[in-house]
């Protein structure tokens, strides 16, 4: 997925496709340029549990996931988004209702990704109550090294792709009014990518706990490093 003009010296990011060279000279960043990954991609290589070989399946599929994410934070216009299909896009988390790329848009990666049926009352995150604005200040906030992503297996190739993913970050900045406990926040989950012959998403499903994650916030997490070494936590989850 590497893309066409990108340069190797200060023209591409390592881990991810689309954001420089020839066929980005047009696109419409949401900063008024190109993210810069420097940060999370150091956080990622010293604290990644998985190194795949350049090529493989599983390194392929990272970079779509990474590549999908940066794509989705950080391009306003969807015709700018190459990693997914132009018309077809959708994603769901949890088995909620697939959201298109007009609904993901509005709404902001974080909101999308933490929908729940929770009443109000017993949300930590209300996304419901959040701008895109409000959610990337929150948690950006909250993980000022940011927040990384590894694929740690990939259980079928495409055009159905099922793989298993951790997300991590350090808490080293306040979460809404929750001071800041300094240790590894992360969840495990699921994701499944519907790919077309170009390996462009035509629908994600994303499944994970989304309540552990955000009582993760509220105070350190005793068994994060457990976790870590074992490789375990449940990749399947409630729709709280």
């Amino acid at each position: 997925m590497a893309a066409a003009g990108e340069e190797a010296s200060g023209g591409r990011d390592k881990y991810r496709s689309f954001m420089y060279g020839e066929g980005e000279k047009d696109t419409v960043w949401r900063l008024g340029s190109p993210p810069n990954y420097d940060v999370v991609n150091k956080l990622f290589e010293e604290e990644r549990t998985k190194e795949w070989p350049e090529g493989s399946l599983e390194e392929k599929v990272q970079r779509l996931l990474k590549t999908w994410e940066m794509e989705l934070v950080h391009k306003v216009r969807p015709e700018d988004q190459k990693s997914v299909h132009s018309q077809k896009f959708c994603s769901s988390t949890n088995g909620m209702r697939f959201l298109n790329r007009k609904d993901l848009m509005a709404i902001g990666s974080y909101n999308a990704f933490l929908q729940t049926k929770l009443p109000p009352e017993h949300r930590i995150y209300d996304p419901d109550k959040e701008t895109l604005e409000s959610g990337m200040a929150t948690f950006l906030t909250a993980f000022p090294r940011g927040f990384a992503i590894e694929v740690l297996d990939v259980y079928s190739g495409p055009p159905r792709i099922v793989f298993k993913f951790r997300h991590w970050g350090h808490m080293e900045g306040p979460f809404m009014e929750h001071p800041p406990h300094g240790e590894r926040v992360e969840f495990f989950g699921i994701c499944i990518f519907h790919v077309d012959e170009e390996m462009k998403v035509e629908k994600a499903e994303f499944f994970y706990e989304r309540g552990n994650f955000l009582a993760s916030f509220l105070s350190a997490p005793a068994a994060a490093a457990t976790d870590v070494a074992s490789g375990s936590g449940c990749p399947v989850m409630g729709g709280n």
